[in-house]
């Protein structure tokens, strides 16, 4: 078979080149981000999962073309029936996109097209595979990864309306998402000191965070009833086949399993996981262990890095629509859990290197 051959563009023409760079600031995001990324990766990892790899029948779009519209979706919180209009007009989107000015992006229905092939032939681990792409990236270009990783979980609403959704099971039809599953948002202690729980219907992240980079090494996806103590494992062992330095992992209370703590002893890691009180206040001579866990500066270190996941959460739902699911279902959860992560770390990958923000004026770097 001959070479992959992919639709044609007008990128190269006088309207493409000239008129970019008359208007769009060379320190723009989206003209680094085109810059720092070199895309052509992911149009050959991509690419397998086509009917021909492109090399039969009528040219494609080239997939990477598809996956960074996406990605602009997500950087940009719009619908992917928005970022249609968003890539048609905005000129340093089309840029990115390697269109010429006067290009129409793919349609919609495309980018449907684009994940339903993907999820066909490459499954959820194809979605994964391009997070941890973005991570040997940061690698290969030199960003040096801390000992810390911190573990936590966040939950996005079901895209379903409850009440509507109740009365349809009542008549006897299948609810909207049948994934979906009530889960425990938060708890507090009211004054009378009751505890009191308020609950989410929808799915729930878990989420492996460096603290010194603050990228997004690993994530694991589940209904929002999944305990979250379960998934350190293997959100560990994500961690660790990608060959990130890990020593210190820390966590809040709900990871606080003596399993978890006993398998990053076993690996030989430092455990900073937060210690629930009645480890440290009951009154038995086993808890000894866990009070020298407590006075550990590796311990003291690890809490001390824990915000940063919140405010990685915090960023994913207010700038970037993972409070509430795009999509029905676990699986398509996921793709939007995967695609957001990946945004976020481009994001990220771009300050590092460059200086330039997501939004806001670019700084000098050091």
């Amino acid at each position: 078979m001959g070479q992959e051959r992919f639709k044609s563009n007008t990128r190269d023409s006088f309207f493409g080149d000239f008129l970019y760079e008359q208007v769009i600031p060379k320190d723009h995001f989206l003209v680094q981000l085109k810059q720092v990324v070199p895309w052509q990766r992911f149009t050959y990892k991509l690419v397998k999962y086509y009917r021909g790899r492109a090399k039969l029948g009528r040219p494609p779009y080239d997939p990477a073309v598809i996956l960074k519209m996406l990605l602009v979706s997500y950087l940009y919180d719009v619908s992917e029936r928005q970022v249609e209009d968003l890539c048609n007009l905005y000129l340093p989107a089309k840029y990115l996109l390697d269109l010429g000015v006067d290009e129409k992006p793919p349609d919609h229905s495309t980018l449907s097209a684009f994940k339903k092939r993907i999820l066909e032939n490459g499954k959820l681990a194809a979605f994964e595979r391009m997070l941890q792409d973005i991570i040997r990236l940061a690698l290969e270009k030199g960003i040096v990864f801390g000992e810390v990783q911190i573990v936590d979980s966040t939950h996005s609403v079901a895209n379903v309306n409850v009440r509507k959704d109740k009365r349809r099971q009542g008549k006897g039809q299948a609810p909207r998402d049948g994934g979906a599953r009530w889960g425990v948002k938060r708890s507090y202690k009211k004054r009378n000191g009751q505890e009191e729980k308020v609950y989410f219907y929808g799915y729930k992240a878990h989420v492996s965070l460096n603290a010194q980079t603050g990228l997004i090494t690993s994530m694991v996806c589940t209904a929002g009833n999944a305990p979250d103590g379960h998934q350190l494992p293997k959100l560990l062992a994500k961690d660790l086949a990608q060959g990130l330095p890990v020593q210190i992992v820390t966590a809040d209370r709900g990871y606080d399993d003596s399993d978890n703590h006993y398998l990053l002893w076993d690996k030989g890691l430092y455990s900073a996981i937060c210690l629930n009180d009645y480890r440290t206040e009951k009154k038995d001579p086993n808890k000894a262990i866990w009070l020298q866990l407590q006075e550990t500066s590796q311990y003291q270190e690890g809490l001390k890095e824990r915000y940063k996941i919140e405010r990685k959460f915090g960023e994913a739902k207010g700038g970037h629509g993972l409070g509430r699911c795009r999509y029905v279902g676990l699986l398509r959860y996921a793709i939007q859990c995967f695609l957001t992560a990946i945004a976020l770390n481009l994001k990220r990958l771009v300050m590092l290197l460059t200086g330039v923000p997501f939004k806001g004026r670019a700084r000098a770097l050091a």
